[in-house]
């Protein structure tokens, strides 16, 4: 999608710290990190959510839990522990609506996930 800030990243029109990539998956650190380890990664055809897979983005979007283990490892937060998410719509605190995940780790995050 030509006006989405992921497919931007993505396509690497804009900048970003990427620390993965492969044919379907980018992660890149986030710009607002709420962890010392906190990434996003994202399938690179564009799908704005979980509930809008389509088989392309379901394919790239199964791959992601072993991928956000390898980068985990990579970063040193698999022993300590790490979160993965995704948040689905505005009541979930979505603003970029490309399907992303977010990796957290590198500190003790605690249970809540809800303020």
């Amino acid at each position: 999608m030509d006006g989405c800030l992921f497919c931007k990243i993505a396509r690497k029109e804009i900048p970003s710290a990427i620390v993965y990539e492969d044919d379907t998956l980018v992660a890149f650190k986030d710009i607002s990190p709420q962890a010392p380890v906190h990434l996003l990664i994202i399938p690179k055809a564009h799908c704005e959510g979980l509930g809008d897979l389509t088989p392309e983005t379901a394919a790239a979007a199964a791959r992601i839990p072993q991928v956000a283990a390898l980068i985990a490892r990579e970063q040193g937060t698999l022993s300590g522990g790490w979160r993965l998410l995704s948040n689905c719509g505005p009541d979930s605190g979505q603003t970029v609506y490309h399907l992303h995940f977010h990796l957290l780790g590198g500190k003790p995050l605690g249970g809540r996930l809800c303020q």
